[in-house]
């Protein structure tokens, strides 16, 4: 359910998964990846626990706020990647990192803007994201 073109579904996704992690019901194996990336950022636990909060909001850079769902959407992104090992090397990227930094979080952070930079790329010429590029900005980051 997670990935599809309702925004609000996958807000409420997000919200919903949440819901059911601080009241300790049981959750699905994408509940639980959602639930550990909101975990992760107690500066949205509010923006989530708020049932009155308009799921609709626009966050835009122009207002000078960061979207949070499209933030946390992120981290899951990298995550489903890096367990699959795609691009191939990613992984690698990733456990290199850490011998480093030694925070997951912190790691995934760096990474995120290496993603964030090819989806905009992607977005801008209309077309796939370039994984040869995206793993090359990846590597980058171990160098």
């Amino acid at each position: 359910m997670l990935f599809s073109n309702d925004r609000n579904a996958m807000r409420q996704f997000f919200k919903d998964a949440w819901q059911k992690k601080i009241q300790s019901q049981p959750l699905t194996a994408l509940e639980t990846i959602v639930s550990s990336v909101i975990a992760l950022h107690p500066e949205y636990h509010k923006l989530i626990e708020n049932n009155n909060d308009n799921l609709d909001a626009d966050y835009s850079p122009e207002s000078g706020m960061s979207n949070p769902f499209l933030h946390m959407g992120m981290h899951i992104s990298l995550q489903e990647q890096m367990q699959t090992d795609r691009p191939a090397g990613i992984r690698t990227v990733y456990q290199t990192l850490m011998k480093t930094v030694q925070d997951a979080h912190e790691v995934e952070h760096r990474m995120i803007e290496c993603l964030a930079t090819a989806l905009w790329e992607a977005q801008s010429k209309n077309e796939m994201p370039d994984e040869n590029r995206y793993l090359h900005c990846l590597q980058a980051l171990i160098r």
